[in-house]
Formats: structure tokens, sequence, C-alpha cells
């Protein structure tokens, strides 16, 4: 009885202007709302989640307008005593300073465990803030605000937080970190309309790898298709609420099966929504590296990476016979509609590649642990590729 509760995702309303996915895992069931208007309405999800709390800390993105940040600020303070924190968001920021940052205004605000932290803003917001949550006081409840395409489709939902780490080795992306689901997820896409081209593109990296391992994860294809049909979005896209609540349903479908990424390889779980994800890991922290060529778009974006990382997913299975070059060249083809980069220059050698793939939390015992797609909308997780499939893999985007 408890397991079928714990391994299914339902849906509330179907309108287009707002919808909520219900999120069940073994360890926590929490709403996403996806919808305009909904930072308005803030203060009641937070208390409707959190009805004892009574002060919240506001972790916000600097980069968000400020019109965005009042409009949630002031809806919390109708109910909860409010402290404010800001973080710049770039990867330096996901740092053990940023931490420490959040963990003094947490003591400041004299927050207890019944209380609970805000985060406004994307990925790197949301995945520092949920971390300060995890381990303060043992763990408060955090509400996730992403204010991101990339955010709303993939970091804020399923209870990943972390921080970089420096080592003699390159910055080490991810590598501190804990599993805390958040209490609520409120995906306001009038924020959206507030992006750059370039950022919103980063985020359609992530919608691409989410088709690209649905049928993997629930027998069903539909959100590939979707894309084949309509493969350039904008904030302004009819039914743009509708895809990302398509996205949020994949991941909590994966989330809900292996919460803790602790599934075989046989079976792939959490471990499927990596895909592209060891190649962008082993480039994205590189700083001279630029989508465009010119020095001032550096470093690459994460979904700019992702992008590159599917391509390269995708020449290291055709190397390996897996797929055939027509869906090759449809997974290269979906990056490019995305308007994301297909190839970059100034790549490192492909063997100082691979030695920083080794630096991937998925090596286990030595053995570098690559997802890879194998068929329409599939993907499996393989252990010790040869190295040469990997270097078709780099090949595939260097310029």
């Amino acid at each position: 009885m408890a397991d079928q509760r714990h391994n299914h995702v339902t849906r509330g309303d179907d309108d287009k202007e707002s919808s909520c996915v219900q999120v069940v895992l073994p360890s926590a069931a929490y709403p996403v709302h996806i919808g305009s208007g909904l930072l308005s309405s803030l203060a009641a999800i937070v208390h409707a989640c959190c009805p004892r709390a009574k002060r919240v800390l506001l972790v916000q993105d600097a980069g968000v307008p400020s019109q965005t940040r009042l409009i949630a600020a002031h809806s919390l303070a109708s109910e909860f005593t409010i402290a404010e924190a800001m973080l710049t968001a770039t990867e330096a920021a996901k740092s053990a300073d940023s931490l420490a940052h959040l963990w003094s205004a947490l003591a400041d605000a004299a927050l207890d465990r019944d209380d609970a932290v805000v985060a406004l803003g994307g990925g790197i917001v949301t995945d520092v803030a949920g971390f300060a949550a995890a381990t303060y006081r043992r763990g408060i409840p955090v509400i996730q605000c992403p204010t991101t395409l990339l955010s709303m489709v993939d970091a804020s939902v399923g209870g990943k937080t972390g921080i970089n780490l420096p080592s003699s080795r390159g910055t080490l992306k991810n590598m501190a970190g804990s599993f805390h689901q958040p209490a609520a997820v409120v995906a306001d896409v009038d924020t959206l309309n507030t992006l750059t081209h370039r950022e919103f593109r980063a985020g359609m990296a992530e919608v691409i790898k989410h088709a690209l391992i649905e049928h993997s994860v629930s027998g069903t294809s539909t959100l590939l298709p979707q894309l084949q049909r309509t493969p350039q979005w904008t904030a302004a896209s009819p039914g743009l609420a509708d895809l990302i609540a398509a996205n949020v349903r994949i991941k909590a479908s994966v989330v809900a099966k292996d919460e803790r990424e602790t599934a075989s390889d046989a079976v792939g779980g959490r471990a499927l929504l990596n895909l592209g994800h060891t190649f962008a890991h082993a480039i994205e922290p590189l700083s001279n590296l630029s989508p465009s060529g010119n020095p001032a778009d550096a470093p690459l974006k994460h979904g700019e990476a992702v992008g590159l990382g599917l391509i390269a997913a995708a020449a290291t299975s055709r190397h390996l016979g897996l797929i055939d070059s027509g869906y090759q060249s449809q997974i290269t083809g979906l990056v490019a509609s995305a308007g994301l980069p297909t190839g970059i220059g100034a790549l490192p050698p492909a063997d100082t590649l691979i030695e920083r793939m080794r630096l991937d939390k998925k090596v286990r015992a030595g053995s570098l642990r690559l997802i890879l797609p194998t068929g329409t909308a599939t993907a499996a997780v393989l252990a010790d590729v040869p190295v040469e499939a990997i270097r078709a893999g780099w090949r595939a985007i260097d310029r």
C-alpha cells in the first residue's frame, strides 16, 4: 500500500495558466505549482506547507529583477517576519563561503526548525540555499522559487542541493551536498519574461535531455515528438507552462523510484538524469570557453555545457553502435534548433578532458560511468566505455 503511494505522480488543475504536479516520494510529498502570478500568493503557499513557521529567510538571486524580488518579499512580509540574503548567481557562488554566509544569516535571524528558507532565483541559488536549509539545525524546510527555465524543469525538483569544491585538479562540480526535498516549489512563469534569450535557451538543454530519456523512465515518449514538432520555444510561447509541467512529471517519476540515486546500473534510475552531464561537467568550469568564440561570452552556462554534452554522448553512442546516424543527427538537430551551441573552440585535448571526467561523482571503484542514448527516448548507464569512443564524443563538438 505505502509503496504504491510512494511511486506515483499526480497532476492537479489542467488549466494552462496554473497547474500543480504532486511529487510523492518515500521521504516526502510536495507540490510543484506552475503558473502565472504565483509569487503574489507566495505567503499562502509557504503557510500551507509550513503552518508553524513564523520567520523566513528569503535568499535572492542578485540577477533577478528588483520588481520580482519586491513582489515575493511583499507577499512574505504579510504573514512572516522576513530576513533577506543575496547571492550572485555565478559558479563561484556555489562555494563554502556562500554557504557560511547563509548559515550566518539564518542564525542572525534566529530561525528555528519550524521556520523556512525561501530561495528565489536560478539553479545556483536554489542549490546553495537548499544546502543551507538541509544543514542548518540539521534541516529546516526550503521552498524553491525557480526563476529560470532550467531551474523550473530540473534544478528545483528532486532534492539535490550542493556546492562546488576547489581542488588541486580544478573545480569539482557539486561535490559537496545533500539530498533535501523542498516543502514546495513555486514556478511563476512570469519570471521567464525577464530572462535574456541566452539564459532561456540554456534551459532548453534540460528539456531535450528529459525528452531523450522519457521512454526509459515511463515507457512512453510524448516530449520528444512535441519537440520535433515545435523545436523552438520562447518565454512567450503558448503552452510553456504545460511544457514545464511535462518535464517536472518526467523528473518526478524518476526521483520517486530512485530518490537517492542508489539504483543499479542495469536499472538506470536517477542516474539517467545525468545524460550529457559527465561531458558537461568537464568543460563547464573552464572559464575561457565561450559558446560564440567571443571571450566576452565566456564561460559556458550550465545548459550550454549540457547541450554540448548531449551531442558528445550521442557521438559516443554512435561510435559504440548503440544508435544509428539518423538518431545522432536528430539529437544534434534538437540542440541546434533550441539555439544552443553544437560545437566549441579552444577545447583542451580529449585525453585531458577524459581525466577531468574521471573526477565525476558517478565514478565507482575507479570506473568512469556514462549515461548514453541507446535508442529513441531511451538511455542507459554504461561502465568502462572504451576511451576511443569517448574521444569520438569530444571530437563531435571540437571546433
